[in-house]
């Protein structure tokens, strides 16, 4: 049974006025279109805090990159944003603020190698939302309200709807795993809610295999059949 941990509401409230007042110094800034154009309609974009070159337009994640992510030119100015990611004690892949506009939706979809299970994960913290917001996780609808934190495992089917009369804006931030997140994470859910379970093969790729095996006709090939049949 599939007992992967698909979402967890970390025992952390941020202070949202502090989360808003830092948006504001910023929300005039340039955002960006965000770059899967095929995976939502209407207005999705957003601004890096971090990012390879320093720049708040390169909103790409990468998470297999070995180039470490640096300040861009408008977080010195977010002192509580920048509060909140140093107290993150986890290397960060890509810290982005994203902003999902009245009336656009986000399309079903699955992030390739983006779970805890995986060595890497995404927190959301929402800075301006609406009841009308529909987070969709694995078929669960998830209610992520303003200064929480949530982890979301984001290899499981999900889409967003802003149904709403405001703009949606979450501190996004990718991360990878290590002894501290492990002791966060661990607090909320047993260690084996995030291996991924054994792939558990059909009867059909069971007879193909042991034809395969049969062809082969080596000895270890017939070991491995002993051990199907």
């Amino acid at each position: 049974m599939d007992k992967l941990i698909r979402s967890i509401k970390f025992p952390i409230v941020f202070d949202k006025e502090k989360l808003q007042n830092d948006l504001k110094k910023i929300i005039d800034k340039n955002w960006i279109d965000h770059y899967n154009t095929n995976d939502y309609s209407g207005k999705w974009t957003s601004l890096a805090l971090m990012s390879h070159n320093g720049k708040s337009d390169t909103i790409i994640a990468l998470p297999n990159s070995d180039e470490k992510l640096v300040a861009t030119e408008i977080l010195d100015s977010c002192l509580y944003f920048k509060e909140i990611l140093d107290g993150f004690l986890f290397e960060k892949t890509a810290v982005r603020l994203l902003q999902l506009a009245v009336g656009a939706d986000i399309k079903p979809h699955s992030d390739h190698c983006l779970g805890y299970e995986d060595g890497s994960f995404r927190l959301h913290i929402p800075i301006i939302t609406n009841s009308e917001v529909e987070f969709i996780l694995d078929g669960t609808r998830l209610i992520m309200n303003e200064g929480e934190c949530w982890y979301i495992d984001a290899n499981f089917i999900h889409s967003v709807a802003n149904r709403g009369t405001q703009d949606r804006i979450h501190l996004v931030i990718d991360g990878v795993r290590n002894q501290w997140t492990d002791n966060l994470f661990y607090n909320e859910a047993s260690q084996d809610q995030f291996i991924k379970p054994v792939p558990v093969m059909s009867e059909e790729q069971k007879q193909l295999m042991i034809a395969e095996l049969h062809r082969m006709n080596t000895p270890m090939a017939n070991q491995i059949l002993k051990d199907l049949e």
